[in-house]
């Protein structure tokens, strides 16, 4: 018998007592207020106009969220079982957070751009269009080196596209139409809702069970339990701050998160022949679900299925860089390779203050300091994959959560904005539990999952 680690499990209580209180209210109120508080501090404060913009109506919106939920805590007291208090109920009003937090100001600032005013989008969309133009008229998004250098110095940080090719399809609806609704934030919207909504119905489809000789009271309180943690997940990547401004005023990473929570709930319905399609398609468009891709390809090694999972996740990615490749292959070393790794014609604008950049700019040879912490954490996840495989969706999520962490705060050069990454997965692991897993876990396989006995 393998016995759980009395700190972990300590920890999963409190997280669940805390999740669980008034029915989950409680904490969606913690969530709505802060938000509401983040965004007018955003609409105050911000230099960057499309985020001032974003936190004027954003604000409203959390603010609604909180009387609506606030207005729920004081309804439950009075009668517990109420349906406007329930589960479904804290969907629709997910639901209309993000309608009013995200979507509404998207669909207002491509509005205003389309009329003329150039301070309604980050240069993420600007860049994405570009990609999309130069991909319809020359097979290629890229700029090569040459091309890049011959442009003014003010406009050779737009030249490049640090992205893999497949970003550039969201691009394209601009290229060939102008105006509001080919706007490419627009259809990051688009991609993270279906990604999301297929998701959701991965892990619905799943009959949820609190073990093989569950009662039916036991399944369909473990059924509650998965689509409470379910809501949770969807919160994370879609209301949650960090995701909704990001969508509203840039957009390019959202795509990407849903596609790898999309492939984490496939891996958790034993699905890896699509768990690899998915994180595929989000490799095809961005190097940071790439390393997802090989937790996931390690993941399916424990179910003799790692090529399955490898035929998608490895051979998307290299299919969309093909056409690219033999287009102009310089082009895409310099916007794919040296542009990321600090040695284009200019450097990145990401400069947040997180470990890595402080020491590479900070201490004497700082850049190989910070590169050399990375790849020692990168060893570490490495080494902690060979010994101990993830064999459940939990564990995958739970490492590559983590993993990203340690990589954003030791990257020399990265953005606030990449926590969407680490947040949204950790907050999804706990909907990933399989249908036959008991309600405790391995220390060695999940911290906050199940045991095992041999």
């Amino acid at each position: 018998m393998i016995v759980d680690d009395p700190t972990a499990h300590r920890s999963r209580w409190h997280w669940r007592t805390l999740d669980n209180a008034a029915g989950g209210l409680a904490l969606d109120l913690g969530l709505y207020a802060v938000s509401a508080a983040f965004a007018a501090i955003t609409a105050v404060t911000s230099t960057l106009l499309p985020h001032r913009a974003w936190g004027a109506v954003a604000a409203v919106g959390y603010l609604l969220a909180t009387l609506t939920v606030f207005a729920q805590i004081l309804l439950r007291r009075r009668s517990p079982t109420s349906r406007l208090t329930g589960l479904p109920a804290r969907w629709a009003v997910t639901g209309l957070a993000w309608a009013t937090t995200t979507l509404l100001p998207l669909a207002w600032q491509s509005i205003d751009r389309a009329g003329g005013r150039t301070d309604r989008a980050q240069e993420e969309v600007l860049v994405v269009e570009h990609a999309g133009s130069r991909l319809l008229e020359h097979g290629t998004p890229y700029l090569g080196p040459d091309a890049i250098a011959a442009l003014p110095p003010s406009e050779q940080l737009m030249g490049y596209t640090p992205y893999q090719p497949g970003m550039a399809m969201f691009g394209l609806p601009r290229a060939l139409l102008d105006t509001w609704w080919t706007d490419s934030r627009v259809w990051f919207a688009v991609g993270t809702a279906l990604a999301l909504a297929l998701a959701v119905a991965a892990l619905r489809r799943t009959p949820a069970t609190a073990g093989r000789t569950a009662t039916g009271q036991a399944a369909n309180a473990a059924t509650r339990r998965r689509d409470a943690a379910l809501l949770r997940g969807v919160q994370a990547a879609t209301v949650l701050p960090i995701c909704a401004l990001t969508l509203a005023t840039g957009g390019d990473d959202l795509p990407v998160l849903a596609l790898c929570l999309l492939a984490l709930a496939f891996a958790a319905a034993d699905r890896p022949g699509r768990a690899g399609v998915a994180v595929g398609l989000a490799g095809a468009l961005k190097l940071f679900a790439w390393p997802v891709a090989l937790v996931l390809i390690v993941w399916g090694l424990t179910r003799r299925a790692g090529t399955r999972v490898a035929v998608g996740a490895i051979g998307l990615p290299v299919a969309a860089l093909l056409p690219a490749l033999l287009v102009d292959r310089d082009a895409l070393t310099e916007n794919v390779l040296r542009f990321p790794l600090g040695h284009g014609l200019v450097t990145s604008p990401a400069q947040s203050p997180f470990p890595g950049y402080l020491i590479a700019n900070a201490l004497p040879a700082g850049r190989l300091v910070a590169a050399g912490l990375l790849v020692a954490a990168g060893l570490a996840i490495a080494v902690r994959l060979a010994r101990r495989p993830p064999r459940t969706a939990v564990a995958t999520a739970l490492i590559c959560g983590y993993g990203l962490l340690a990589a954003i705060a030791l990257m020399p050069t990265t953005r606030f904005g990449y926590l969407l990454y680490p947040l949204a997965l950790l907050t999804w692991a706990p909907a990933l539990h399989r249908p036959v897993d008991t309600p405790t876990a391995t220390v060695a396989d999940e911290p906050s999952g199940r045991s095992t006995s041999t």
